[in-house]
């Protein structure tokens, strides 16, 4: 019965979700119905509901802290001239690979991959217009570098994975590197072949001009943050000296305002991280009382079961646990929390060590974030003037070359 509960519970989360109800609420009364259905009585369902949100209180903390570097680089205009610097580098020749590597990169530094898409849509409007490139085309290349970009990201996905699996953050940053090359060299090499337009590569691209009409901060100052961040948090595993991602990702974000020497603005950037990351911390409320059913029923053991059999079967747990809840939520941030949270333990038990348990479910919850009941559906369409229509054909040729 706990089993079947917990399926409920995700069904009604999801059917709820698509009825626009706010996805937190969603989620908590889908764990709500979970709980009864599965046999765990009023107390028993309020009292895993509440475990569950207990145990991702230290990732939640974390991912507001990381709101600091995420809103500098937002606010100071970093993000915009971090994408134009490869853009003006690689040229109209390599517009697929500087579109794709922008959105990347942002999304590796800790923009949100929502967030870095709709950075770089202006320019990617832009150079449409100038080359002809079909703006289906250029968005599908901007999602594909998000992507892969954010398996090695310390956005909130990875942050989370790595907090419920007790792993270092950096050492599940460099874990997904590889998967993140691979995923960069198929969009750019086998996704742009879906589109056939007439295109000119001799056009001199015309983005010097800043979309928001202010002064951008030079390319070196705009990723100096950043990388304080990532060597702070690469002593851990270099040379033993621990900061935490709550101290590691404000100061990059601090430090890159005195290198930018944007320091005034401190209190806009504070603000404004604060304000991106606020609904995630409020979705992970309502995800984690859902992850607290889902890891208290029998739902785990069934899926262990289901695949035992299959060669090399424990290593297909994690990365099916992030793509079936990331796909069941349409967010990879919640994917990421409710199979971490729920499998962690069973994964490794299994023998698999705890920073790849959280790399594979990271990797997996990335695979199809993208489906329409999400924001990150709406908001990457909207970027690039992309009908409903239009986006949902987009989906269907990434499942489709996913599958192929």
């Amino acid at each position: 019965m706990t089993a079947i509960g917990a399926i409920i519970g995700l069904l009604m989360a999801i059917l709820l979700i698509i009825k626009k109800v706010s996805p937190c609420y969603s989620l908590i009364v889908g764990a709500l119905l979970g709980g009864l259905i599965g046999g765990f009585g009023l107390t028993g369902t309020v009292s895993s509901m509440i475990g569950g949100i207990k145990d991702i209180t230290p990732a939640i903390i974390r991912i507001l802290a990381a709101g600091v570097l995420s809103g500098v680089l937002i606010q100071t205009g970093a993000a915009e001239s971090i994408a134009k610097g490869f853009i003006r580098a690689m040229g109209a020749k390599h517009i697929y690979w500087a579109l794709a590597l922008s959105t990347l990169f942002l999304s590796a530094v800790g923009v949100f991959i929502d967030v870095a898409v709709i950075t770089v849509a202006p320019i990617a409007l832009l150079i449409a217009r100038q080359t002809g490139h079909s703006e289906s085309k250029l968005l599908l290349m901007m999602i594909g570098g998000g992507k892969a970009g954010n398996i090695i990201s310390p956005n909130p996905n990875t942050i989370i994975a790595a907090e419920n699996f007790g792993a270092d953050l950096y050492s599940v940053m460099m874990a997904n590197i590889i998967p993140a090359i691979v995923g960069l060299l198929f969009t750019v090499l086998v996704l742009s072949r879906l589109f056939h337009d007439r295109v000119s590569d001799k056009i001199e691209l015309n983005v010097n001009e800043s979309i928001s009409n202010r002064a951008l901060p030079s390319f070196l100052s705009s990723v100096s943050g950043p990388l304080v961040a990532i060597v702070l948090l690469a002593l851990r595993p270099i040379c033993g000296i621990v900061i935490d991602p709550l101290i590691a990702l404000p100061a990059g974000g601090l430090a890159g305002l005195l290198c930018m020497r944007k320091h005034t603005m401190w209190q806009q950037s504070l603000t404004l991280g604060l304000e991106k990351m606020a609904p995630i911390a409020i979705l992970l409320v309502g995800t984690g009382a859902l992850a607290g059913i889902v890891k208290d029923s029998s739902l785990t053991e069934y899926l262990v079961a289901a695949i035992s059999n299959i060669s090399g079967g424990e290593y297909l747990i994690a990365p099916l646990a992030g793509i079936l809840m990331s796909g069941a939520t349409a967010s990879t941030t919640a994917g990421a929390t409710i199979a971490s949270s729920s499998f962690a333990p069973t994964i490794t038990q299994m023998g698999i060590s705890n920073v790849w348990g959280a790399a594979m479910v990271n990797a997996g919850a990335t695979v199809i974030d993208h489906l329409p009941h999400g924001s990150f559906f709406h908001a990457t369409g909207g970027s690039m003037e992309r009908s409903f229509r239009e986006r949902l054909h987009l989906v269907h040729h990434m499942n489709r070359s996913l599958h192929s």
